[in-house]
């Protein structure tokens, strides 16, 4: 049987666009049933962890000035561009986060369209919170952007991403990516990914 693992993720974290890609890399081979949960990280700091604004308000912090030279260690380490922090950046991603949330139950797509948007706001520097940028993202993938964008401005998408973002607060979230394997082991970030990787082999092998 396969070992059931949830992504919760926001497209705006330049973590989460390194633990994004190396998951995918890392279930290669291994029997996972992945379900993506998009979400709004904005409402998570909210909630429960607003401690990431202050590090924000002193940004000559060694730790936070030194997180920017290690993250781009880390996308180089993993082949990937990191035009990061840019001019957008912090990024309201509640429109990213609403097309991601209107793809939900088209995964193919939901993850098609969520590479491109990572791509675009940590390579190419565009702004997420566009929604024309976020429609031709879309459009470049294959779908159909100005659908997407009506979709994801509904009563319906809206609600989506508060009770994604609110479930994510309930089981114990604090940032993004949260992942959850089997329902029950809760892991963080990018660095985590290896303990993920032993949880699922330990969850596969019974």
């Amino acid at each position: 049987m396969s070992v059931r693992v949830e992504f919760f993720y926001d497209l705006s974290s330049p973590w989460t666009r390194l633990a994004f890609h190396n998951f995918r890399a890392g279930i290669a081979g291994r029997d996972v049933a992945v379900t993506w949960r998009p979400f709004l990280v904005g409402g998570v700091f909210n909630a429960v962890n607003q401690s990431v604004y202050e590090s924000r308000a002193n940004p000559d912090n060694p730790k936070f000035r030194l997180s920017f030279t290690w993250l781009k260690e880390w996308a180089r380490l993993a082949g990937l561009r990191m035009n990061f922090p840019s001019e957008f950046h912090p990024v309201k991603s509640v429109h990213a986060m609403r097309f991601c949330c209107a793809l939900e139950e088209r995964p193919e797509d939901l993850l098609a369209f969520s590479e491109a948007a990572f791509e675009a706001y940590f390579g190419d520097a565009r702004n997420l919170d566009d929604p024309a940028v976020l429609e031709d993202i879309a459009n470049a993938c294959g779908l159909d952007g100005a659908a997407l964008r009506t979709v994801s401005g509904s009563d319906a998408v809206k609600a989506r991403l508060r009770a994604n973002t609110d479930e994510a607060i309930a089981r114990g979230a604090f940032g993004s990516p949260t992942i959850f394997v089997d329902g029950a082991f809760m892991y963080f970030g990018n660095d985590q990914l290896p303990l993920v990787m032993q949880r699922i082999d330990m969850a596969a092998a019974g």
